[in-house]
């Protein structure tokens, strides 16, 4: 028998999705495997709290938590079990779920609990931005101004994402930026800068198509101040997963940079808006987490 604890955070996702998640334990008790699994199911009551459960439950010995929420939950339970031997489990049930995408984790949550029955622990990497934890993305530009006005949204899901991007693009205004360090030094006038250990901020969008959990380095994604142009096509290849062939796309690979900005402007961790300082160091940290994923046969 392994521990496996349920880490549930009732307010991510929309109304639908908050109403499935108070028969959530019931139908996980009905679909995990009682014979391989000891659950404990827990529900988060304000911000951080997550990341507390998890550290605490690593600290017991538990061999798996599952964050059951969106990205900005799977961030705050990673950051509870980063270091560790204990291995992070999703079901997701946020908004975007980019991190259980790029991992083809299930988004039905009896889907995903059925996929804990036959899963494996891997090793994957997690990034640092000025100490601040990401496992898909971070980022800087029109991206980070759309996930602060989301974040401000009393409705969620893709629409309330499109109706932002709208509102804001006619009149957002580039910065330059110069990114240095691991044999870089590139200045570049910017629509967005991403930086990506996963492939997609969510919602399918794979704004680094290439990028892997587990090869060390950060895919940095440079979209040019001229994207408005292009945006039609962008948002075809973005879906298509083919935005990096586009010419008004840039890719740098690195385990460590600082960006510096022309000023303090918005930045994303994971989807979430958080205040940073101008100038920022992201790092890749090698093999940090453990996650479960479908096991390979």
């Amino acid at each position: 028998m392994k521990n496996i604890a349920f880490i549930i955070n009732p307010i991510s996702g929309g109304k639908e999705t908050q109403a499935t998640k108070r028969k959530l334990p019931k139908l996980i008790m009905q679909t995990l495997d009682s014979k391989q699994w000891l659950p404990n199911i827990a529900f988060t009551e304000y911000a951080g709290h997550a990341t507390e459960m998890a550290r605490q439950y690593a600290h017991m010995g538990f061999d798996a938590v599952v964050a059951v929420g969106g990205d900005g939950t799977v961030n705050e339970v990673a950051r509870g079990l980063r270091d560790t031997p204990t291995a992070l489990g999703i079901i997701p049930m946020g908004s975007g779920n980019g991190f259980a995408r790029h991992l083809n984790i299930p988004v039905r949550p009896q889907k995903a609990i059925e996929m804990l029955n036959h899963s494996e622990p891997i090793s994957v990497d997690y990034g640092l931005a000025n100490g601040h934890l990401f496992v898909s993305t971070c980022g800087t530009g029109f991206d980070a101004v759309i996930a602060d006005h989301f974040a401000g949204s009393s409705k969620r899901g893709f629409i309330t994402y499109l109706e932002n991007i709208l509102k804001d693009v006619i009149n957002y205004t580039p910065q330059n930026y110069r990114i240095v360090g691991d044999g870089l030094d590139v200045t570049h006038k910017a629509f967005l800068i991403t930086f990506a250990n996963a492939n997609q901020w969510g919602y399918e969008a794979r704004i680094a198509p290439k990028a892997s959990v587990q090869d060390g380095q950060m895919d940095i994604m440079l979209m040019s101040s001229h994207a408005i142009l292009g945006s039609a096509s962008l948002a075809l290849r973005l879906f298509a997963g083919s935005i990096d062939s586009s010419h008004f796309m840039d890719t740098l690979r690195a385990r460590e940079v600082t960006l510096e900005r022309e000023s303090v402007a918005p930045f994303h961790i994971d989807g979430d808006p958080v205040e940073m300082e101008k100038d920022i160091h992201i790092r890749m940290v090698e093999d940090g987490l453990r996650v479960l994923v479908e096991k390979r046969f």
